[in-house]
């Protein structure tokens, strides 16, 4: 029997892995791929059992609750999903098993009805409305929306979604119950999604699945396959299988479709799986009761069909490796009958069986052969043979290469076809058949080891080996020992033997190598081969054809453990053929290991070497790899070759190496440098004196520079003797030059400037002296002195840097060298000018030299230390000079003024005018200078500076504390208070007498005072405090009224003097009563707190005195009864209720007429019995306030007095008294009277209602009752119980209505919105009453309470009753303003307001809406049009909008509108403008709106307003035509209208000269040669004044630009002091403190 084309194989059965049955069901198994498995088992212990079909023996369970678990198709990375309780959506986490870690994890809020990986790294969430992407490798966390859901797939179970590879395209699969007359047929949904377009399309189908497909020769692009089985009309049913490639519309060419052929019995069968296996191009469709069909991809051709289970499949995925497919049901049978179980089966192509199969049995060859191409498919060799020879006996020899190029298991690619297609002649122009079938080839696979070599020796023939390096590279060539040959023709040896290694040819490989001369690679070869070689044959041979690889040759055999040839004789071999060079090689190739066992060897390659090339043997000698060889020979060598270095290298005689050292020219001198670094310090030192004995002028640079370099070593101390032993400065200098840089020894800096100096190398002494810090100046100094140099600066260097500056003054001064005086003060360092100053005085030099020389540098010089040196030597006045050309130059340097100061100070020439007029000068310093001459001087310059310290100081030391007192307070300082008048101030109680005798009462200025009196306060200085105070306050001093002195005085005396305040009290008028009364309360001075409070009339605090503190009722009552105030008898009566004498407390509250405490009272009164008073009292108390309390103690206590008269007279009247309560009080304490009268008087109904029992039952019998016998009040009572239970209230006021009584039921309701307990529910229902009976009170309410209302309730109601207004107020308020808008609009009469309507137009959501209120306003308020469109001006589409208006003929009506929208520059708005201003004939605006805004059709306004009856339009007409370079139209309407100036105009602008001739022909013809000359004269004259105009304009800008510019160059002399000004006084006229002449 024939194999069928598919094989079904059992992978593993679910249950024997111990998987429970009942798990198996399409929400607790997923199968992404035929990788995993997961199976979700639940029960008392949840887990989850994942299985991996590659090791299904161990399927790993793991106790993880989800309720859903997908397995990623390529890796094992995990994705659960579960719903937590209370949160909203489902938790969604991505697990990597792996490597343990959690990678993603989200809280989504949807529910995912179905998910799928639709990557490996990417998954599908499917929910009720959308399909999102979660990315796992994405750095951002959450799922991403990618598109919403198609209607179709409303109410539909989504059993699929897939993305195809480009991520471009997705599709959703959903399935619905069947049509009711055929419901076992269900129905299939699909939503195809363009990822870049944003587009679905909705189809019907059950499955679908996504591949690529390169068509045409075209790149591959997007392919879909789908199957569908539909119900048709008539009872039909259609089933299909589609294949489409996906794209633009008119780019694809793949459009196919098939019939799915379903048996009868499986009438209601649908496709529940699609899976397309891209290794052989076949669509797998999986129905629901197990049917298999399967289908070619790029034909939709049908392949095969069968069923492989007995029971339904409910899940299926692809095996890609395999080109198959994996599925689970519970049943599942193949060819060999039932097999039971839960099964999961394995469908895959059974590749000896296809081609056959659709070949004879279908009898489809071209589908045959395509299935063979592709999948590389046995079965069509016969058929391929016999299309070739098809083909290529038609001469279609193009076609036959590419079908044996691309021939199954390559059937076609043997000698014969190459034989063949070498018969063929090439055409013209044409590729050969053959490279087209080599070519084919090599693009796809790799050539054979007969194609190879057929295509390598056509390529050689063509000189073309380069690419067939580059298919050997890319590995297209199969290696043989022919191809190999090939190379080896080319002389490639490389590539020849790599392809003979490849393909096993061992002696083509020995040959190779040795002639590449590769003898490592050919040892480790023969080595790995076993061969032995003869090497002496070997060597002779290649000595003479190849010398280089008989050396190389020799090397590898010398490597060799226990070479073959002995390394001397192969060394003779080489010598004896005069083979100096290779044996060189050689022999350094075998010495490098420097064996001592090699010395004669080594010595023998030295002297050769020496002998023929002098040049190898220095260079071997210089490698330094030879050390065994006989050194004393080889020096001799060295010295007779001229290789004098080598030669010192290898002597270790003194002797010798001054004989050989002294041939400095032959040597180089970097190396020779070197080689005194081998040498002791002794011996690098006779050689150096060796070379300066023989030739000092040629050898001085070496002998420098090896000092240079070995300084540590010889030393310098030892280096510097050498050289000035054989009296060489230039070598000092030269070697000291280089190591100074490197040495702090002074000695060394010394040596070298001495050096320099002596080689005239002044420039260096310069730098050195002025750059070295270590040299020693006093040596340095005196060697320069004596040295006598023309130059003086490195002296001045040295003087100046370490402060010797009166020794070179002196010096120079002598040497009469005035000059470097000079510039050494005025370039050098002028900050030293005073010592210079000071030494020309010591030396006695001319003051006018002096004096000059201060002047040369004026403001440089430092002033105070010129001061210091001149004031030293007692000759300060000489400065005088000097410092006033400072001072008239404008200086401010406190210095300058300080200096000046002095001299007028000491010269007594009116100091107190400087010291107080000059704003400049150093307060302390003159004041210093002052005070040994003059201390009232220096007080002056200490109070100019507020030098509290210095001041404080010299008026102690000199008894000035008048003076001292005076400043004090007039600083008005706090520390300097705080300094003088602590303890540690011997000088205070001086300082404060005059402080208190002269000081403050002179001070005018209250500031001083305060801070003066804070002072002593803060000092604690009580007493003084006091004494000052009374000087101030008591002796009629200008601060005696002050209201804070008065305070502080007596608060002072308080605290310190308790015996003065009484008399102060009665002294003074102006202080602080209440406070200080509380102060004095606080210190226990009552009688004078009471005295306070008397004073001031307080006279509320003066009995709370007497009361709380003195304790004296009689005083506080006659002090009572004497002011006779409500507040002070208010007072007393809580003192006397206080103290339990009730009575009189009564009798005190009733003359204050006081009722803020009747609860104490009542309290009091009912302890002690005093009812009398008591009722007395109540009775004022009840005329203001109003108090149940106190209406019902007043009838208890008429009840206690027994006055029935007056009980009787008060609980008829109008009271608010509890009768209840006191009846009950006065029953059981006996007074039955009173109880009876209480009684009598109590209503039966009040009676009843207080003895319900508080429940909503009761309540609402009782309210029933009471409504039914009319007592509305009662009812409301009760009803007021009940309506705050929410689920009573629609049953109370039913009952109402049932009755007819809609009012009561109203002004129930109105009086529970106002409980605390009141409900939205009571809101609501009284909105719906005023709806239904009372309309007009409906919109108070609803404006009222809107927040609190079931406002969708009321809309219904509002609807019903057509309560239009206030539905529109509704719909405002529950934000649904289309709603509202379309009420106003159909109910305007009764809903519209325009205010309104405005503000609910701007926050519509539908467009048309909008556009309907606009022209609801057209026709019903079109004045008020205008209003609406500016606000709805945002939100509009203007063009629309003047579309209504047009097709309404009422464009004019909103003229202001387009007016103010005009802005935006649109066609239509622009157009509707302009056709107004037509209209009204309004050319200025037309011109102005044509002007400014361009959007229109320009040239049909000019069309239009060219025939316009007036002329300014005609004008305009060939304005526009004049913008749209429409010329000769805009001259012709000129000249119709005869604007010839216009005409003119616009010829000149055209630039064009053919327009300017015909303009001047029409004036010759039409005779208006005057006319036209004068126009031209008016125009020229314009034009001229035009021109002058704006060159009038260009050159005032370029004046400007000028100005600016002198101003920016003037910028630098603004920074510049301003000259002196005629008349001694600083600056002048100019700007900013310019000289006038700027």
């Amino acid at each position: 029997m024939a194999q069928p084309p598919i094989g079904l194989k059992e992978v593993l059965n679910l249950q024997s892995l111990g998987v429970q049955q009942n798990a198996i069901t399409f929400t607790n198994v997923t199968m992404e791929s035929d990788k995993h498995i997961c199976v979700r088992e639940t029960g008392d212990q949840s887990q989850l059992v994942i299985i991996d079909t590659a090791n299904p023996s161990a399927p790993e369970k793991r106790p993880i609750k989800a309720d859903s678990a997908i397995m990623n198709p390529v890796s094992k990375v995990i994705a659960l999903k579960a719903s937590v309780p209370g949160v909203e959506g489902d938790n969604l986490q991505i697990f990597n098993l792996a490597t343990k870690s959690k990678l993603k994890s989200v809280q989504f809020p949807q529910p995912v009805v179905f998910w799928k990986w639709v990557s490996p790294s990417k998954l599908g969430l499917v929910t009720a409305t959308a399909v999102y992407h979660w990315d796992v490798e994405a750095a951002s966390g959450d799922p991403v929306k990618a598109f919403d859901r198609a209607a179709n797939l409303e109410q539909t179970q989504i059993i699929s979604y897939r993305m195809d590879p480009t991520e471009k395209w997705c599709v959703l699969v959903g399935i619905a119950p069947g049509a009711p007359e055929r419901p076992q047929l269900v129905k299939g949904f699909m939503q195809l999604y363009s990822m870049e377009q944003a587009r679905s399309q909705a189809l019907e189908a059950h499955a679908a699945a996504f591949t690529t497909l390169a068509l045409g020769g075209k790149p591959s692009a997007p392919v879909i396959s789908f199957a569908q089985k539909t119900a048709a009309p008539g009872g039909s049913v259609v089933s299909k299988l589609h294949v489409i490639e996906l794209g633009l519309p008119g780019q694809t060419s793949l459009k196919k479709s098939a019939e799915l052929f379903f048996p009868p019995e499986f009438a209601d069968d649908f496709p529940v799986s699609m899976q397309i296996s891209d290794k052989y191009g076949l669509v797998y469709v999986i129905t629901k009761l197990g049917l298999l069909f399967v289908y070619d991809l790029e034909t939709a051709t049908a392949v095969y069909r069968t069923r492989i289970s007995a029971d339904p499949i409910f899940l299926a995925a692809p095996a890609p490796e395999l080109g198959g497919f994996t599925a689970i049901n519970r049943h599942a049978c193949g060819d060999e009958g039932l097999l039971m179980g839960l099964i999961v089966l394995l469908g895959t192509v059974n590749e000896d069986a296809l081609v056959p199969f659709v070949s004879q049995q279908l009898q489809n060859l071209d589908l045959a052969m395509a299935l063979a191409r592709r999948g590389n498919l046995p079965g069509a060799e016969g058929l391929i043979v016999q299309q070739f020879q098809r083909l290529y006996a038609g001469g279609q020899y193009k076609e036959a290469a590419e079908l044996a190029a691309q021939s199954p298991q390559g059937a076609l690619r043997t000698k014969e076809t190459i034989e063949a297609f070498k018969r063929v002649p090439a055409q013209p122009g044409q590729t050969s058949p053959l490279l087209v079938y080599f070519g084919t080839i090599l693009t796809k696979s790799q050539l054979n080891a007969l194609e190879s070599v057929e295509l390598g020796q056509l390529v050689m023939g063509q000189n073309k080996k380069q690419l067939l390096d580059n298919w050997w590279k890319e590995g297209k060539l199969t290696a043989s020992e022919e191809l190999g040959d090939l190379f080896k023709g080319a002389s490639d040896w490389d590539t020849a033997q790599a392809i003979y290694q490849a393909s096993g040819a061992s002696g083509k490989v020995v040959e190779a190598l040795a002639a590449k001369g590769d003898f490592d690679q050919l040892a480790q070869y023969t080595r790995s081969s076993g061969a032995s070689p003869d090497y002496l044959f070997l060597l002779q041979r290649l000595m003479i054809d190849n010398p280089d690889a008989a050396v190389n040759l020799a090397k590898m055999v010398a490597k060799q453990p226990g070479p073959p040839l002995d390394i001397n004789t192969m060394a003779d071999l080489f010598l004896q053929r005069n083979m100096v060079r290779e044996a060189t090689a050689f022999l350094l190739e075998v010495l490098q290991d420097n064996d001592p066992q090699n010395g004669v060897l080594q010595t023998k390659l030295l002297e050769i070497n020496l002998i023929t090339n002098p040049q190898v043997a220095d260079a071997i000698l210089a490698n330094g790899m030879l050390t065994h060889y006989d050194r004393p020979r080889v020096a001799q060598l060295c010295e007779k070759a001229g290789l004098y270095m080598r030669a010192l290298h290898h002597y270790t005689d003194l002797s010798d190496i001054k004989r050989v050292i002294v041939n400095t020219h032959a040597i180089e001198p970097q190396a020779l440098v070197e080689y005194f670094g081998t040498l002791s310090a002794e011996w690098a030192l006779e050689c150096l004196k060796v070379l300066l004995e023989t030739n000092m002028q040629q050898n001085l640079q070496i002998v420098v520079n090896v000092a240079k370099e070995y300084t540590e070593q010889l030393t310098a101390e030892k280096i510097i003797e050498l050289l000035e032993s054989h009296k060489s400065y230039h070598g000092l200098y030269f070697y000291l030059g280089a190591h100074l840089a490197f040495s702090e020894n002074p000695e060394v800096h010394y040596k070298y400037i001495e050096a320099a100096a002596k080689t005239g190398q002044l420039k260096e002494v310069e730098r050195v002296t002025r750059e070295s810090n270590f040299y020693p100046p006093d040596r340095v100094k005196t060697f320069l002195m004596e040295a006598n140099l023309p130059d003086a600066r490195p002296l001045i260097n040295v003087c100046d840097r370490f402060d010797m500056v009166p020794d070179l003054t002196l010096y120079l001064y002598q040497k009469n060298m005035y000059r470097y005086i000079e510039g050494y003060v005025q370039k050098v360092n002028p900050q030293k000018a005073p010592q210079v100053v000071g030494a020309l005085l010591d030396a006695e030099a001319e003051d006018s030299f002096i004096n000059n020389l201060i002047l040369s540098v004026r403001s440089l010089i430092p002033v105070e230390a010129l001061v210091a040196e001149v004031e030293k030597r007692n000759k300060l006045k000489m400065l005088n000079p000097f410092l006033e050309q400072l001072v008239s130059e404008g200086s401010k340097d406190s210095q300058v003024h300080n200096a000046l100061g002095k001299i007028i100070v000491d010269t007594n020439n009116n100091p107190e005018h400087f010291l107080t007029t000059n704003p400049y000068y150093d307060s302390l310093v003159v004041g210093k200078f002052a005070e040994k001459r003059d201390p009232s001087l220096a007080c002056v310059a200490y109070k100019r500076g507020q030098c509290d310290e210095a001041l404080v100081e010299c008026t102690n030391k000199n008894a000035m504390f008048k003076l001292q007192a005076r400043y004090i307070v007039e600083r008005s300082d706090a520390d300097l208070w705080l300094s003088v008048l602590g303890d540690d101030n011997k000088f205070r109680r001086q300082l404060i007498d005059q402080v208190v005798s002269t000081a403050l009462p002179e001070c005018k200025n209250p500031e001083s005072v305060s801070v003066a009196v804070k002072a002593f306060m803060q000092a604690d200085l009580q007493a003084e405090l006091i004494e000052l105070l009374e000087k101030i306050v008591l002796n009629n001093s200008s601060f005696s009224n002050n209201h804070n002195l008065q305070n502080l005085l007596i608060i002072t005396a308080i605290k310190a003097d308790k015996s003065r305040v009484k008399d102060y009290i009665h002294r003074l008028d102006n202080f602080d009563g209440p406070a200080v009364g509380e102060i004095a309360v606080g210190y226990e001075l009552f009688e004078e707190a009471f005295e306070i409070y008397k004073k001031f009339g307080l006279k509320q605090q003066a009995i709370k005195v007497v009361l709380d503190h003195m304790e004296d009722l009689d005083r506080a009552h006659e002090f009572a009864t004497k002011v006779d105030e409500p507040t002070v008898w208010s007072e007393l009566a809580n003192s006397y209720l206080e103290h339990a004498q009730v009575s009189d407390a009564i009798a005190a509250y009733l003359r204050a007429a006081d009722t803020t405490k009747y609860n104490e009272v009542i309290a009091k009164a009912s302890e002690s019995g005093q009812y009398e008073d008591l009722a007395k009292y109540l009775l004022m108390v009840r005329k203001k306030v109003k108090d149940p309390k106190v209406d019902t103690e007043l009838v208890y206590a008429y009840a206690k007095n027994k006055d029935l008269g007056a009980l009787k007279e008060f609980i008829t009247g109008s009271h608010l008294a509890n009768l209840q309560a006191v009846g009950d009080r006065c029953f059981e304490e006996g007074l039955y009277e009173p109880a009876r009268l209480i009684y009598a008087r109590i209503p039966n109904y009040g009676r009843l209602a207080s003895t319900l029992a508080n429940s909503p039952r009761t309540w609402k019998e009782v309210c029933y009752a009471c409504v039914e016998e009319g007592e509305f009040k009662l009812a409301q009572l009760c009803g007021l119980n009940i309506i705050i239970n929410a689920d009573d209230l629609m049953e109370v006021s039913e009952f109402y209505q049932a009755r007819g009584h809609y009012e009561e039921l109203i002004s129930l309701l109105e009086s529970g919105i106002g409980l605390e307990r009141a409900h939205m529910g009571i809101f609501t229902e009284l909105g719906v009453l005023y709806a239904k009976y009372r309309p007009e009170r409906l919109m108070e309410h609803l404006k009222l309470f809107s927040t609190r209302l079931n406002v969708p309730q009321l809309i219904r109601v509002c609807e019903e009753l057509e309560l239009w207004r206030e539905l529109t107020f509704l719909y405002v308020a529950y934000d649904e303003y289309d709603n509202a808008l379309g009420v106003m609009i159909t109910h305007s009469p009764l809903a519209w307001e325009h205010v309104q309507f405005k503000d609910v137009a701007v926050k519509v959501k539908a467009a048309d809406t909008l556009y309907k209120g606009i022209s609801f306003y057209l026709e019903e308020h079109p004045d008020l049009l205008n209003d609406l469109l500016k606000v709805v001006e945002a939100r509009v589409d203007h063009s629309r909008v003047v579309d209504i208006m047009r097709r309404a003929g009422q464009l004019p009506l909103v003229k202001d509108y387009l007016i103010s929208v005009q802005k935006n520059n649109l066609l239509a708005v622009n157009e509707a403008v302009n056709e107004l201003l037509i209209e009204e004939e309004d050319f200025g605006a037309l011109r102005d709106s044509i002007t400014t805004y361009d959007n229109f059709d320009q040239l049909a306004l000019a069309g239009r307003l060219e025939k316009h009856e007036l002329m300014e339009f005609r004008r305009i007409a060939a304005f526009i035509y004049k913008r749209n370079l429409k010329w000769r139209k805009a001259v012709a309407l000129a000249k119709t209208d005869k604007l010839y100036k216009d005409a003119m105009e616009t010829a000149a602008q055209s630039d064009d000269r053919e327009i300017a001739e015909d303009l001047l022909r029409f004036f010759v013809d039409e005779g208006q040669r005057e006319d036209y000359t004068s126009k031209v004269d008016t125009l020229m004259h314009e034009r001229r004044e035009a021109q002058e105009v704006r060159q009038s304009e260009e050159e005032k800008a370029k004046e400007q630009e000028q100005a600016a510019n002198a101003y920016l160059h003037l910028n630098s002399y603004l920074a510049l002091p301003a000259p002196a000004a005629p008349g001694g006084g600083v600056g002048g006229a100019g700007y900013g403190g310019m000289p006038p002449q700027f």
